[in-house]
């Protein structure tokens, strides 16, 4: 078949339904059905059975599963299926970024600060491992560092040394990950607890409590008793108290960096997995969240029986399940979708379609626990006929890196593109990787939009927590300089590094129907309605295409059709 032809008359007419999309741009006025209005048991298809049917559904795959499609990884999925590609990609190596810096630093180059403000762009849009680059910005999410605090903006190795973990661990276990994370020198600057050292009763010191209440809080067990479905369980029981967070500080001192020397600064080790020195870890007996750590236990030992006793926890499975299922699939899920995802985590293991089995059958298996994400009957519904509180508010990082993929920018080196320095204002992006704003990542998961439909009706909308008149304005403009091709470089002059290709759609330049239907594929996945179809048509039959102009006719023409469809309702939204 050919990839870019939509068969459109094998689809009914269709209005704009995309109700999250609208809602973040103020047009939404429509109520909300319940999960299970969506029939979801008549979803359930026979094993082995599940697969993309058509180039469109393979494209909403990826929109969902990577940083987005491009033509190729089309056409991939649809032959090979969502199994096959999965299996492609759990099996490919990982995009590493210590390693090439390490390289830069022994041929005598510099490591510029700025570095880690540029290459997970790089990564996003060009990476082969999509899947797992795109878990790792789900985890880096969950497991917040910044660079805008705790002077990490310059140590790129420390920062690129804690993307190496998200990376190694993306398809591996939780509580690997928690142990890695603990010892990370990232994580330790950026929640306070390095160098932390034992109370001091003569001097009144006390140990920093940072990452003791932000370990529960937010990496691993959250605020109240959860069901196994994410719901809370009667009682809105609190999972701990203040005594809770005491007792576990205790835990997290005596960890310094790789050296003789406690109070040592040598950079050559400041990226280099954080070690513990016993004399400056707590001898006292240790409480929290029923665990007792008898007095005299080490640092290692100490830290070891809180993690296990964290992971333990039964709140951990539908905690971090109902995250990944936000970040990769819906805002708002409903408690079965939840609890399908948290019971592949507790096993540790998920059949693919194909028969196949993922996962090493130990408890917190991560790549078991993603597969169950994507291949859910809820994230796999027809979105047509989906509840409206399905899908989410797409964020902008995932919008332009599914640009760039889509049309396949020239060689995504940021470093050299000025508007990618720092895309975190209003009047860019509002979000970048690894910048947010606090530990709380850029949107709570548990936000709930004031004075809004979404909100009116209990429904979570992280996203929307970013989304602002003066924010989507900013959006539009960046979009509509990049889509041109008109970014300055670092020194002013026009940068050449995301420079689009648009040879197929100018070819269909002359003919605005098909080229919406390449368009469609390619970035909504076969759900532009018909009006957002009319509207930009009338608009391109506005633009006449000139004998003596025609090339730049052309290229207005396209970059008018991405535009307003990389804006429209239907790309925002994620259905």
């Amino acid at each position: 078949m050919v990839w870019g032809s939509l068969e459109r008359g094998q689809q009914p007419r269709r209005s704009n339904r995309v109700s999250l999309a609208l809602l973040a741009t103020g047009l939404l006025a429509a109520g909300c059905n319940s999960a299970e209005d969506s029939g979801v048991a008549a979803l359930l298809a026979p094993e082995g059975s599940v697969g993309a049917q058509s180039s469109n559904e393979a494209s909403r795959f990826l929109v969902q599963a990577s940083f987005g499609p491009t033509p190729g990884d089309i056409e991939f999925v649809e032959n090979l299926s969502y199994s096959g590609w999965i299996e492609s990609q759990l099996g490919m190596p990982m995009t590493e970024y210590l390693a090439p810096l390490i390289l830069e630093t022994f041929v005598g180059n510099e490591v510029s600060d700025d570095v880690n403000r540029y290459d997970f762009w790089e990564s996003s849009v060009l990476a082969p491992d999509q899947l797992r680059q795109r878990m790792v910005y789900a985890l880096s999410q969950i497991l917040v560092v910044s660079d805008r605090d705790q002077g990490l903006g310059d140590r790129p190795l420390v920062l690129a040394q804690y993307k190496d973990i998200l990376t190694e661990h993306a398809f591996g276990n939780y509580r690997d990950l928690l142990d890695d994370v603990t010892y990370s020198p990232a994580m330790a600057q950026y929640l306070t607890y390095l160098r932390n050292r034992k109370a001091d009763m003569a001097s009144g010191r006390v140990p920093d409590e940072n990452y003791a209440r932000e370990i529960m809080q937010l990496f691993t067990i959250g605020l109240v008793m959860l069901e196994m479905d994410g719901t809370p369980s009667p009682g809105d029981i609190e999972t701990y108290d203040n005594e809770d967070v005491k007792g576990l500080a205790k835990v997290f001192t005596g960890i310094s960096y790789q050296s003789d020397e406690f109070f040592n600064n040598d950079e050559e080790v400041e990226h280099l997995p954080l070690i513990t020195f016993n004399e400056q870890h707590s001898q006292e007996e240790k409480t929290f969240l029923g665990l007792t750590i008898p007095a005299n236990t080490d640092a290692d030992t100490s830290i070891q029986m809180a993690l296990d006793h964290l992971f333990a926890h039964p709140n951990l499975a539908p905690f971090i399940s109902r995250q990944l299922i936000q970040r990769f699939i819906t805002s708002n899920p409903s408690p079965d979708y939840v609890r399908r995802v948290a019971q592949a985590f507790e096993r540790g293991s998920y059949q693919l379609p194909n028969g196949r089995d993922v996962g090493e059958g130990r408890r917190g298996d991560l790549a078991a626990t993603l597969c169950a994400v994507l291949l859910d009957p809820e994230a796999r519904q027809d979105p047509l006929t989906a509840p409206s509180d399905f899908g989410k508010v797409r964020e902008p990082v995932l919008r332009f890196a599914h640009w760039a993929r889509a049309f396949r920018v020239t060689s995504a080196d940021a470093s050299k593109e000025r508007m990618l320095r720092d895309t975190t204002g209003t009047g860019n992006l509002s979000q970048q990787p690894f910048r947010s704003p606090s530990v709380f990542n850029f949107y709570r998961p548990g936000y709930i939009a004031p004075s809004t439909a979404t909100g009116d009706a209990n429904i979570t909308a992280p996203e929307l927590q970013i989304v602002s008149e003066a924010s989507h304005v900013g959006y539009v403009n960046f979009m509509s300089d990049f889509i041109r091709d008109d970014t300055p470089d670092q020194n002013g002059a026009t940068g050449d590094e995301f420079r689009p290709n648009y040879t197929e759609e100018l070819a269909l330049a002359d003919r605005p129907a098909e080229l919406l239907d390449r368009l469609d594929t390619l970035l909504t996945y076969g759900l532009m309605a018909d009006e957002t179809r009319d509207r930009i048509i009338a608009v391109l039959n506005e633009i006449p295409i000139g004998e003596d102009n025609d090339e730049e006719d052309r290229e207005t023409r396209v970059h008018t059709a991405v535009l307003m469809l990389t804006t429209s309702p239907e790309y925002m939204a994620q259905r």
